[in-house]
């Protein structure tokens, strides 16, 4: 295949500034190494990969690695690669253990029992579904073992007696730390170890959120006018109202937030929203800042899916702009199985340790070998080999939904799918609910556009939310077919 070797290296995430594409690489990986977030022997994506990544020639990449390895910035080995060049650290400051809170935060709620994609009344079906289509789940038929049994070997043979007993709250350092250089390096995210929280999963960390947040007083936070109903609920459950905000093609209208008075924080899917697909822009991530810091007010931060984009340059997290406004949430569920129950917050200094504290009460832990095996499997590279795959999977997949859609139903456009692992069908007027029902007669599991909509939000053109990662690939040709035979 003509772009297998887009499987190979690190992913790299680079802001590009200024005139001139070599000068303007350069720069941004003299920034990352000066600002840490590209520590000492970490391995550099090959320049192929890089200037595909980037969208520049080649020789460019190559120009810029080599004028750097010449000024010590990097070095190059015959069969080990471009790496970071050992340097002193002139940030370093003494690290500082702040006390957990000695007052316990109220007690918790339980965990909402509703699945975000249970089928509404009339349009369930009978057993299993024939074709699960439903967005927001990977492919877990190919998940890793191999990679994953050699990492948990690995992880367990060196991990200390203590990792066995019930351990810091936090997560274990292992996993924060290999976690706070991959965020960095790949997402653009200012983390250290001491300011992430281990969680078992977003919703997880959104609750603990929820009662941080009421016990500082919040009482409202913005969300999506369109998104999943059970994060709504769960808020709710926290005392915490949910008002709407507006969404377009640029992704949420953050210019509403300074006239929506009362709410302390906003939940969003910057990188890729969730289910209509955009992608914030970036006066609109100026915005929701510039809101945030006179507000003072909190940018909870879903990134979903951040690391799976196909025809744009890689979006960086909106908390690098900054790390002391927006808590950001990451999980491995879409990038490797939601099974792991693996997912993490990096939080702003004066949260880290309310958090800790909250997760302390409801003592949700992922266990700690698979936290270690985690760990193990982000330090070797095998996650980024993994995720680099996945990539070129799931895109060769959306390519063939827009080439069906187009052949099948020209009428239907297809929206979001610049990243993600799902796409927006818009239906002609009047038919989303009748394509559902023949959908659920044919065993196609679908959702509507209209499920995820916020109740005081205007309802938007028809359609129906595909999600093309669950099948295997020995049932996703099949899919796509029935879903053609379903669409109007």
């Amino acid at each position: 295949m003509a772009n297998e070797w887009a499987t190979f290296g690190s992913d790299l995430h680079l802001d590009l500034a200024g005139r001139g594409r070599r000068k303007a690489l350069m720069d941004a990986l003299r920034e990352a190494v000066r600002s840490g977030r590209l520590t000492a022997g970490t391995r550099l994506p090959s320049s192929r990969s890089l200037a595909a990544d980037l969208g520049m020639a080649r020789n460019t990449v190559a120009d810029a690695y080599a004028e750097l390895t010449a000024e010590g910035w990097l070095t190059a080995r015959q069969g080990s690669g471009t790496r970071v060049a050992p340097r002193s650290d002139p940030r370093a400051e003494p690290r500082r253990r702040a006390a957990v809170p000695p007052r316990p935060l109220p007690p918790a709620g339980a965990t909402p029992g509703v699945h975000a994609y249970d089928l509404p009344p009339g349009l369930r079906m009978a057993g299993v579904p024939a074709y699960d289509l439903l967005a927001g789940r990977p492919d877990v038929a190919s998940f890793p073992r191999g990679d994953w049994l050699k990492a948990a070997r690995k992880a367990l043979t060196a991990a200390p007696n203590d990792a066995f007993g019930y351990g810091d709250p936090r997560g274990r350092i292992e996993l924060r730390t290999a976690l706070a250089e991959y965020l960095a390096r790949a997402r653009g995210v200012h983390a250290r170890p001491d300011r992430i929280v281990v969680c078992s999963g977003f919703v997880h960390g959104l609750q603990l959120m929820g009662r941080v947040l009421h016990e500082r007083g919040v009482r409202a936070v913005g969300v999506d006018s369109f998104g999943l109903r059970v994060h709504r609920d769960l808020l709710v459950r926290q005392g915490l109202r949910v008002p709407a905000v507006g969404l377009d093609e640029q992704g949420t209208r953050t210019e509403e937030l300074r006239g929506m008075g009362g709410i302390g924080a906003v939940l969003m899917t910057p990188a890729h929203q969730f289910p209509l697909g955009g992608a914030l822009t970036p006066a609109r991530r100026a915005a929701a800042v510039d809101w945030a810091r006179s507000a003072g007010g909190l940018i909870l931060e879903d990134d979903y899916d951040g690391e799976f984009r196909y025809d744009r340059q890689p979006v960086g997290a909106l908390q690098g702009l900054d790390p002391e406004r927006v808590v950001y949430f990451g999980t491995a569920s879409k990038s490797l199985a939601p099974g792991l129950r693996l997912a993490w917050m990096v939080l702003p200094e004066h949260l880290a340790d309310e958090v800790a504290a909250a997760k302390g009460d409801i003592d949700w832990v992922s266990g700690s070998t698979e936290q270690l095996t985690f760990a193990e499997f982000l330090a070797s590279g095998a996650y980024d080999r993994h995720v680099r795959a996945m990539r070129l999977r799931y895109r060769r997949r959306r390519d063939q939904l827009v080439a069906a859609v187009a052949a099948h139903a020209p009428g239907i456009r297809v929206r979001g799918i610049a990243a993600g692992l799902h796409a927006v069908l818009e239906l002609p007027p009047g038919t989303e609910q009748s394509t559902l029902r023949t959908a659920a007669a044919h065993g196609v599991a679908l959702l509507g556009v209209a499920r995820f909509r916020h109740p005081d939000a205007p309802p938007v053109a028809d359609g129906v939310v595909v999600g093309y990662g669950t099948p295997p690939d020995s049932a996703w040709s099949g899919a796509l077919e029935a879903l053609m035979r379903v669409l109007p």
